[in-house]
């Protein structure tokens, strides 16, 4: 097997239009940083946003969609603002504070938090606590997946628009993104993860 770890921040918000999106907001990765979006329609349709082709294939490999572009991609972070751009998205979000379970989170030293261990251990918590989130499973190709979150701040606001449409007002994620084994909460957030990714040697591109 082949381990990928990809330390960054990940924006989960629902929309009063029924877009839910998740923002990536990837710091350190074995594909350097990035910025990409997984944004599923109201009408189910799963939709890919990429900045490289690299990105799309290894992102393309572990979860679902019915269609990627590859496109410019953008996300800047400053002073709890995110402001996401790409041809398809324009999304900006206001993160308030830190939310309880983020209080619990900072509590865990983080080389404990990230461990796929940690998350082995929590899972079972994770699914009863948040609908639709778990911290371990079997991704696309046989791949293992591990969420270690270190933190969790709510999303307090919200505005932008998908292919030039707006997506109305700030709403829970809710139905659950249908991306992968997991969603993100239900309530708008952003988390602060290390996911680890394991692969077989033939689908470890990234190394």
């Amino acid at each position: 097997m082949s381990v990928h770890r990809f330390h960054g921040r990940i924006a989960g918000i629902g929309s009063t239009s029924g877009v839910r999106v998740v923002v990536g907001s990837w710091d350190r990765t074995p594909l350097g940083s990035f910025g990409d979006a997984m944004v599923e329609r109201a009408d189910g349709h799963r939709l890919l946003l990429a900045p490289t082709a690299d990105v799309a294939a290894f992102i393309e490999s572990t979860y679902a969609f019915d269609e990627v572009r590859l496109e410019p991609f953008e996300v800047t972070r400053v002073a709890g603002q995110w402001q996401v751009r790409s041809p398809s998205l324009t999304l900006d979000l206001t993160v308030g504070g830190r939310m309880p379970l983020g209080r619990l989170l900072r509590a865990v030293p983080f080389r404990v938090a990230a461990s796929p261990a940690w998350a082995t251990v929590v899972d079972p918590a994770a699914r009863v606590a948040l609908r639709g989130v778990r911290t371990r499973g079997t991704a696309l190709e046989g791949r293992r997946e591990f969420y270690g979150a270190t933190d969790l701040h709510r999303v307090v606001g919200m505005a932008g628009s998908l292919e030039g449409s707006p997506l109305g007002a700030l709403a829970p994620v809710d139905p659950p993104c249908r991306f992968g084994f997991s969603s993100t909460p239900r309530t708008p957030s952003v988390t602060t993860v290390v996911t680890t990714v394991r692969t077989s040697r033939r689908g470890a591109r990234p190394a």
